[in-house]
């Protein structure tokens, strides 16, 4: 059972914050979490973009509403965050509400949201939850766009032009911010032996790995049983196998065999 941030936050934001407060920051930054891919996306861009300022109190937002929204809050909590329920976000008074979740159901006000991109651009259609049919994934609502509020976070000019080319009302509200996952691999360029030996790969072996999103279209909704194709064919002497499986699969069916033949830890025992 999923579980939910059902009480108010007194310290650090709250109606009487500052009489238990012992850092007192000059903006509040209310940071949406709704699934869990977004909200690791959000945690890994968090400390290049905070750099440790005191000014800036950060809280999470739990928003319960997704499909996929199962070890939303077990993530929240191990990595020290403090959490608010959703109807908490506008009592908090932000100066900008950050997401990596286009779909979040940003409340009433003038506080900015800045959404940044969870996947490799604006080119992919999934179900709308708020009517019948699909929509662009990473685009926010029409409504927040003209509002003015809304910006979307892009890694290079070209993926503006792609953004405009499928949603043009979106022009004007973009805002180039680099890629902060390009970023991470260049600097872990040099570590690519320590994470080798993580992942159990011997030296002088290769690693081949299939990566796969959710859905029925995905790799792994067409062909649940690929993975073990590819096992019973490698080598072993000579490979290893990894899969990296969108976390709304484990989040929707379990990690258990009996709910998916994809498992977290894909190696030949």
């Amino acid at each position: 059972m999923a579980m939910h941030a059902s009480q108010p936050l007194r310290v650090p934001v709250g109606t009487d914050a500052g009489q238990w407060s012992t850092l007192h920051g000059e903006k509040t930054l209310v940071v949406a979490a709704r699934t869990v891919t977004s909200t690791v996306r959000v945690l890994e861009c968090l400390p290049a973009l905070l750099r440790g300022d005191g000014r800036v109190t950060v809280v999470f937002a739990h928003d319960p509403t997704s499909a996929f929204n199962d070890g939303v809050l077990d993530l929240l909590h191990d990595a020290g965050c403090r959490v608010i329920p959703w109807e908490q976000v506008g009592h908090a008074e932000p100066d900008l509400i950050l997401t990596a979740n286009e779909n979040i159901d940003v409340p009433e006000g003038h506080c900015p949201v800045l959404v940044l991109p969870h996947g490799i651009g604006f080119q992919k259609q999934v179900p709308d939850s708020r009517a019948s049919g699909d929509r662009l994934s990473g685009v926010v609502p029409d409504s927040l766009l003209e509002s003015g509020r809304a910006w979307l976070a892009i890694s290079h000019p070209g993926q503006e032009e792609q953004l405009l080319s499928s949603h043009p009302k979106a022009a004007g509200r973009t805002l180039l911010v680099g890629e902060p996952c390009y970023d991470e691999l260049l600097g872990s360029a040099d570590r690519a032996a320590s994470y080798r030996r993580a992942l159990g790969v011997p030296d002088r072996h290769r690693l081949v790995v299939l990566s796969s999103t959710w859905g029925p279209t995905s790799l792994i909704g067409q062909d649940p049983g690929l993975a073990a194709r590819v096992l019973a064919a490698l080598p072993y002497d000579e490979l290893r196998g990894a899969a990296i499986v969108h976390p709304n699969v484990w989040s929707g069916h379990g990690s258990g065999r009996s709910a998916i033949s994809w498992r977290p830890r894909w190696t030949p025992g």
